[in-house]
């Protein structure tokens, strides 16, 4: 690292893998330690910064594992400086900008923490889509939303990710860099606006989050401005990256050539947004996970029809969707959610079906057909249930509860998964609804794969489903 680096430079490094608990720079040496909050972390960082070198103040950083389990830094000087920055970024991912303001003028410089990015594309020779702008952003993050016009004959877009991290990398990462060999150069800054909500699902704008919106003219129906909230406040390091540098990962590295015959410039492939409705999931608990289970909590955002877990490595498993929109919104809402102890990773799989074994076959037991389940969220067209679609949230929405259930034998039956219970709130005008909120987001995805459908008698099976966030 280079010798004028802050602390908080350093540590804007791991932000988007998630929390820093701790920071210790040798500057000397010119390297730093920095420590993860979990082994999850510190291995998808590794994983997304090998093959993509990141820069600081035009200056490579190669990072790699420290021998080193845990940092002890308390008795060491010079670590004031080092616990604000970490203090600011720990204030500041809390949802308190303006405590993190003060810190960050004790300590350093902070990265933006909006998850809408606007996008300019300069030099267009080849043409850039929604599609081709969703294969290279997603690689960074699960991507939401996108709203695609033209302004001062530019092409630009604006873009919407589930996490402000992953927004953050993206701009870090991609900013400056060139789709196709010198041309089509992406200009990516943090946008004004706090959230995206598109009107139709077409090629100019799109909603991965929502499975019912029409086809139409693709404008933008509303945006929603955060008080205060200008781009010119973000104080980023400097990254490398101009036109022309070797794509990082996830990039369509077309090249346009002039055959020396016809002296025509040949058209790059432009990607479109993946058909592929099967998901590859990794990193799951072995000891703990089974197909229906996966065909349950998936089940929340499409109708799956078929589960496989891997015979020779038990913690992935494949995932078949009803159809690709289906299984991006599945990867938009569980990629990066923790269940039975793990970060589960969900990701398009290179595998068009999943294949059901031959009778008799080891790993029979481990692949299961659901395409006829009874439990598919989405049967009808135009079904309720696709306007009531939510992340995964400690609070759970409960429907189809028998008159006899009490609000005591919700908690006893919650509380027999293992959740802490905190409150429980039947709705006044249906007592067959309720509320029930959980000590944590785990504890209710561990809930609703064990009790949806429960049968609670009186030929009641119970319903639950993620509610919204301000339940």
């Amino acid at each position: 690292i280079a010798s004028g680096i802050t602390e908080a430079e350093v540590i804007s490094l791991g932000l988007p893998f998630g929390k820093v608990t701790n920071i210790l720079t040798l500057k000397a040496k010119s390297q730093a330690f920095l420590e993860m909050a979990s082994e999850e972390a510190a291995v998808t960082m590794v994983n997304c910064y090998t093959p993509a070198t990141p820069h600081l103040v035009n200056q490579p950083v190669y990072i790699q594992y420290s021998y080193h389990r845990e940092l002890q830094t308390d008795n060491l000087p010079d670590q004031a400086r080092a616990q604000a920055a970490l203090q600011a970024v720990n204030v500041m991912q809390s949802g308190y900008p303006a405590v993190a303001s003060a810190f960050a003028a004790q300590g350093g410089l902070l990265p933006g923490q909006g998850s809408v990015l606007r996008i300019i594309v300069e030099n267009t020779i080849y043409p850039v889509t929604l599609e081709v702008l969703y294969q290279i952003f997603s690689k960074c993050g699960s991507v939401l939303k996108i709203v695609t016009f033209t302004r001062n004959n530019q092409f630009q877009a604006l873009l919407q990710y589930a996490d402000p991290m992953n927004a953050y990398y993206a701009k870090t990462t991609l900013d400056g860099r060139s789709i196709y060999t010198a041309c089509c150069t992406l200009h990516i800054d943090f946008s004004r606006l706090t959230s995206l909500t598109v009107k139709y699902n077409n090629d100019r704008s799109r909603d991965f989050t929502r499975l019912d919106l029409p086809s139409g003219d693709g404008r933008m129906l509303e945006t929603r401005r955060a008080a205060g909230f200008a781009t010119q406040n973000f104080i980023f390091p400097s990254y490398a990256g101009a036109a022309g540098l070797a794509p990082p990962i996830g990039f369509a590295q077309c090249v346009g050539t002039i055959p020396a015959a016809s002296g025509q410039i040949a058209h790059p492939h432009v990607p479109r947004v993946p058909r592929n409705s099967v998901l590859l999931v990794s990193n799951l608990n072995p000891e703990a996970i089974t197909p229906h289970g996966l065909f349950i909590l998936f089940g929340v955002y499409g109708n799956v029809h078929r589960v496989k877990i891997m015979f020779k490595k038990k913690d992935n498993a494949l995932v078949q969707m009803a159809d690709a929109t289906q299984a991006q919104l599945a990867i938009s809402h569980l990629n990066g959610q923790r269940i039975y102890g793990r970060v589960l990773r969900a990701t398009l799989s290179k595998h068009q079906v999943v294949k059901l074994p031959h009778k008799g076959q080891l790993d029979q037991d481990l692949t299961k057909d659901y395409s006829n389940s009874p439990l598919h969220r989405f049967k009808k067209p135009g079904s309720r249930n696709l306007q009531n679609i939510f992340p995964p949230s400690s609070t759970l929405h409960l429907s189809n509860i028998p008159p006899s259930v009490t609000v005591d034998d919700l908690k006893k039956l919650f509380a027999s998964t293992g959740s802490t219970v905190k409150a429980v709130k039947l709705f006044q005008k249906c007592s067959r609804m309720a509320f029930i909120k959980l000590g944590s987001v785990e504890d209710a995805v561990h809930a609703l794969i064990e009790l949806h459908d429960h049968d609670l008698g009186d030929n009641h099976h119970l319903r639950v489903s993620f509610s919204k966030p301000t339940a």
